[in-house]
C-alpha cells in the first residue's frame, strides 16, 4: 500500500481502497450548455485517438517529481515506463494493471476495472455517463473538470486539464479519500503512432521473480 501511495499514487491507489466507498451515490452539479459542450469536447479529444505516445513529469503529494515515457493504446492498454533510477514500470494489458519493480523483478496486480484507468482507456469515453461530474471550469481555453466515478466501484476523484487551444491533454490529478493527490504533466504527445503489443505484456524472470503474468 505504501508502495503504490509513493510510487503510482496517481492511478492504482484508488484499485487498493484507500478510502471507503460511500453507501450513497454523490452527486454532481448542474452542468451549462457551456459546460457540456466542453465536457463533448474533451470525449471527442479522447476519442479522436487510438494511440497515444509522451512524456510525463510527476509531482506526488509529498513533493516527489519522477518523469518517464507513457504510451496508450485503446482499448484498455497502458505502459507508464518510470525513467531511472526510479524502478517502476506500470502496464495494463487490457484486463489487469501490473505495478512491475524492475530493480526486484516481481509485480503486484489489480483489476483495470478498479482504476480510474477504465475511464482514460475506453474504446469511446463519455464522462457524462461514466462519471459524475464534480466540477467543470473554463478559462483561457483551458477545461478542467473534476469527476469521480459513478459507479462507485473506486474511490476518491480524478481532474483532467485539457487544452483545447492546442487540442491535447495537458495534466491529470488524481486524489484519494483523504485528498492526497498526485498530479501528472504531459508534453510532446504525438497520437496514432503505431505501438509494440509486446509494451503491454509484464514478463519476470522465473529465476528472480514470484510470478509471470501473460
Amino acid at each position: 500500500m505504501n508502495k503504490l501511495n509513493t510510487i503510482m499514487a496517481l492511478l492504482v491507489f484508488w484499485a487498493v481502497g484507500l478510502a471507503p466507498v460511500a453507501d450513497a451515490k454523490t452527486k454532481g452539479i448542474e452542468l451549462s450548455q457551456d459546460q457540456q459542450q466542453a465536457i463533448e469536447d474533451v470525449n471527442t479529444y479522447f476519442n479522436s485517438f487510438s494511440t497515444l505516445k509522451g512524456e510525463f513529469t510527476q509531482l506526488g503529494n509529498t513533493g516527489n517529481v519522477s518523469t518517464g515515457v507513457v504510451i496508450i493504446s485503446k482499448p484498455g492498454k497502458m505502459r507508464f515506463e518510470y525513467a531511472p533510477p526510479n524502478p517502476f514500470v506500470v502496464v495494463s494489458d487490457g484486463r489487469w494493471v501490473a505495478v512491475l519493480n524492475r530493480t526486484k523483478n516481481v509485480a503486484d496486480q489489480y483489476p483495470l476495472a478498479t482504476t480510474p484507468l477504465r475511464l482514460l482507456l475506453a474504446e469511446k469515453m463519455n464522462l457524462l455517463k461514466s462519471a459524475v461530474i464534480k466540477a467543470a471550469d473554463i478559462q483561457d481555453g483551458l477545461i478542467t473538470l473534476r469527476m469521480e466515478d459513478k459507479d462507485q466501484m473506486v474511490s476518491g476523484e480524478l481532474v483532467l486539464i485539457y487544452d483545447s487551444n492546442l487540442n491535447a491533454l495537458r495534466q491529470w490529478i488524481v486524489m484519494d479519500g483523504d485528498g492526497r493527490r498526485t498530479t501528472i504533466s504531459l508534453d510532446n504527445l504525438v497520437a496514432d503512432e503505431p505501438a509494440d503489443p509486446a509494451l503491454f505484456v509484464v514478463k519476470l524472470d522465473k529465476k528472480k521473480g514470484k510470478s509471470d503474468n501473460n
